[in-house]
């Protein structure tokens, strides 16, 4: 049987936080490596985001942690504009909020997903590729991140 999204690999899991300083630092110190670079999303006219089907201003400060040859924790705090990120944060706190794939036709497999019943919440772009999450709550119980690079 042929995984859904072509791939199986997870490359990346994403946490949400309300102080990405203090939580990189603690991350750090438990991998026993320095703390990463902190980055933020792009600007609106470049990121593009779209939350629900709408333009939005959501930016997030973002760190990543190499925890494997091919995965990432994605340490995520998000500003408070709307977003999947500052609504699953105001939710339900901090902690997990996403697995990632990297798929090759991003287009594609947004339909698979939407068509499978996992409607897409956001999307953007980022230098060098874009990315899509996907709410499978009711079937997988979490939200999945789609990652196409150029």
């Amino acid at each position: 049987m042929e995984p859904i999204l072509g791939t199986n690999v997870i490359t990346q899991v994403g946490i949400l936080v309300n102080d990405i300083e203090k939580t990189s630092a603690e991350y750090a110190k438990f991998f026993g490596v320095p703390q990463p670079e902190l980055f933020i999303t792009g600007v609106p006219e470049e990121a593009q985001t779209e939350y629900l089907g709408k333009p939005s201003n959501a930016r997030a400060r973002q760190a990543f942690f190499k925890v494997g040859p091919n995965v990432d924790i994605e340490l995520i705090e998000p500003d408070h504009e709307p977003s999947t990120w500052r609504h699953d944060l105001d939710q339900n706190g901090e902690g997990f909020h996403h697995i990632a794939f990297v798929v090759n036709g991003m287009k594609k497999y947004n339909d698979v997903l939407n068509v499978a019943g996992m409607p897409l919440l956001q999307k953007g772009e980022y230098p060098g590729g874009r990315y899509a999450y996907h709410d499978a709550n009711d079937s997988l119980k979490l939200i999945l991140e789609l990652l196409e690079n150029d």
